[in-house]
């Protein structure tokens, strides 16, 4: 590893050079910049990584059995085949599969054997942006904690995405990525090192590799094998337990999440693995490869969760609440409600800890697998349901806390609010949920997050319309924020319809002119333009215009977005005139009612310059694309999507700009 040098230059394509501070962005689910101090900034170029330095998470099982060649076939797709050392170009690469088959374990026995070839290696959980940011936060502590320690997540996690830029020689872990987009920051900017994901998706990573490993079952001898050291570890197995592990494998379909449950429960019993296949009550021959991995698992963990009752009976109420909430990063004190104390607590997490049920993710946080929940959700125990709503309900934040106090809370509990959203009950009605569903989507509408809304929303409709019934002005409201998150999530088959009834209801509630109607009517119109039917967006526009001016004026910001998405629809119709004269008066008039750096500002300041692009007009288009790239950049940070659509439109301007200049050369 290589000592980073000293200066006040920026470092790496994120950072953006202050004097001796350092602006870093930071791609949580809302990017966001942080300025490093000099301090921190001379800690991230000088301090250096000891040998074996990382973090990296214990085994469940602490047996691997088995993979050799999907070994030897990860370090050829990270290394380019044959190299022994890290390259210096980039290496992304992801582990993909069912749920269960050993994706992880794999990762981390790469890493654990590849150790001592990296300079680091750092483990991250990675199933949503925001745990990204937690991980990397994370490597700032182990590295600098004399700086780091003081400082919040957003300081840490910026301070080791410019530690990772200065060094070279890691390795980075993403475990359990939801969605393959949220590495691409970090993948477009880290380049000194390895990135290694895993997922149970196998679609999607084209945005950041082509070069993925699909992991399959284990073969059949590997499977007893592994079977055999959790049930009798320490021993070699007799011919006839080897033979009722191969019968009990196969009935397994030789996944290996359920062959450690199973060997997890054969171990702590002591019941023979002839007795627990029979108990199983299965019925599967030799050759039934195609078995269902989520039949198979019901039935190990209806065996389980039996002897779990037997120990601790609070530990299957905990389990069935957990059931409903998000797989990974339970907090505890989202649990503590359900508890008479944090004795039994502990002691019930305990008891689902020794039976593979649950992981801890830290001494905060707990885990279940997937399929876990799903067997448990399939039976449908209404009281685990209930349970897991009232702990939320309890640990909601007051109404009184800004985003500011709440937002730690809120990332926290925020994957388990939705999670209950996603799996209520069509026909539930349950007021004090109703609450919480519209808590978090109203945080998430404030961080600009509304795509991620479509679930809560939809259940929000749902609620709605059994307390207060179909036409009522809540229920109205519910439907129109339910469908400008489809268009945001760019579901636009979904939110055209819900958007067209949901204007003809709120005309028909509150009159034509009413401000419901108007947004109703400016939702509808922005989402066919961006649908492309300009034909019905631009008299939709043009008429909600003329009433926003007539009833809140000329310079109101309802009007101004009127006139803004106005123009957008007629430089996409291709009336570039009428587009430009609309956008410079909307841009002035922006810079004098919002401000110079305000976000729709900015937004119109770019529209602009993309119009006068358009036109051929490079020599205003491109200064003023300039300055909204760089605007952008200071107050968005270097990888948001509106700050890269600036530097793309860039590009292509100058780059269009250079080929007209040299033809008129050529040509005169």
């Amino acid at each position: 590893m290589s000592e980073a040098g000293s200066g006040a230059s920026a470092s790496g394509e994120r950072a953006i050079s202050a004097g001796e501070s350092i602006g870093v962005a930071v791609s949580g689910d809302n990017a966001r910049v942080v300025v490093l101090p000099a301090e921190a900034v001379h800690w991230a170029r000088t301090v250096g990584a000891s040998a074996g330095a990382g973090f990296l998470p214990g085994s469940a099982t602490e047996v691997f059995v088995g993979r050799g060649s999907e070994l030897d076939q990860l370090r050829a797709l990270l290394t380019g085949g044959g190299s022994a050392a890290v390259t210096q170009q980039v290496a992304v690469r992801a582990i993909h599969g069912l749920g269960g088959v050993g994706k992880s374990s794999l990762a981390l026995h790469y890493a654990q054997e590849y150790r001592e070839s990296y300079s680091l290696v750092w483990w991250i959980t990675a199933e949503s942006a925001e745990s990204i940011v937690s991980g990397l936060a994370g490597l700032a502590m182990a590295l600098c904690p004399q700086w780091a320690g003081a400082v919040g997540s957003d300081e840490r996690a910026a301070w080791a995405v410019l530690w990772l830029q200065e060094h070279e020689g890691w390795l980075l872990v993403f475990d359990n990525v939801e969605d393959p987009a949220v590495l691409k920051p970090y993948v477009g900017t880290l380049h000194r090192g390895h990135h290694l994901a895993t997922s149970r998706k196998a679609t999607g990573w084209h945005v950041v590799t082509t070069r993925t490993m699909a992991l399959g079952v284990l073969p059949l001898e590997d499977a007893v094998d592994l079977l055999t050291r959790l049930s009798i570890p320490g021993r070699a197995p007799s011919g006839e337990e080897w033979e009722a592990a191969t019968e009990l494998a196969r009935d397994l379909g030789c996944l290996p999440l359920a062959l450690e449950q199973a060997g997890a429960y054969v171990h702590e019993t002591g019941a023979g693995l002839d007795e627990y296949r029979r108990s199983l009550g299965l019925v599967l021959d030799e050759a039934s490869e195609g078995i269902d991995p989520e039949r198979t698992i019901a039935r190990i963990w209806d065996q389980t969760i039996t002897a779990v009752s037997g120990r601790n009976p609070f530990a299957v109420v905990l389990l069935n609440a957990m059931a409903w909430l998000a797989p990974d990063d339970i907090p505890r004190a989202l649990l503590a409600p359900l508890a008479p104390d944090g004795v039994a607590l502990n002691r019930a997490l305990g008891v689902l800890h020794a039976y593979n049920m649950v992981s801890f993710t830290d001494a905060r946080n707990i885990s279940v697998h997937r399929l876990v929940q799903t067997v448990i959700r399939d039976k449908e125990p209404a009281e685990g349901r209930e349970n897991a709503e009232q702990a939320v309900q309890q640990v909601l934040p007051s109404g009184v806390d800004d985003d500011s106090l709440g937002t730690d809370r809120w990332r926290r509990i925020l994957p388990h609010i939705t999670a209950l959203a996603e799996n209520a009950p069509a026909d539930r009605v349950n007021v004090g949920m109703l609450f919480a569903y519209q808590a978090a989507s109203a945080y998430l509408s404030r961080q600009q997050r509304d795509a991620q809304t479509v679930g809560l929303r939809r259940q929000i409709v749902i609620q709605c319309e059994h307390v207060f019934g179909d036409t009522h002005p809540n229920t109205l409201g519910a439907r129109n924020n339910l469908a400008s998150a489809y268009a945001t999530a760019g579901d636009l088959e979904r939110a055209i319809p819900l958007l067209e009834s949901s204007l003809a209801e709120t005309e028909a509630t509150f009159g034509d002119t009413h401000a419901n109607t108007l947004t109703a009517r400016h939702n509808l119109a922005d989402t066919y333009a961006d649908a492309g039917d300009l034909e019905r967006a631009i008299p939709l526009l043009e008429a909600n215009l003329a009433q926003y001016e007539q009833i809140l004026g000329d310079t109101h910001p309802n009007t101004l977005g009127a006139r803004h998405g106005l123009a957008r629809a007629y430089h996409a119709a291709g009336d570039l005139e009428r587009a430009t004269l609309l956008l410079e008066t909307t841009l002035a008039q922006c810079e004098q009612v919002l401000g110079d750096t305000h976000p729709n500002t900015l937004t119109a300041r770019h529209n602009l310059a993309q119009a006068y692009n358009t036109a051929g007009d490079w020599q205003r288009g491109i200064p003023l694309m300039e300055a909204a790239l760089a605007q952008r950049e200071q107050a968005l940070g270097d990888t948001h999507p509106y700050t890269q659509d600036s530097r793309s439109a860039l590009d292509r301007a100058r780059t269009a700009s250079a080929v007209v200049t040299r033809t008129n050369d050529l040509y005169g």
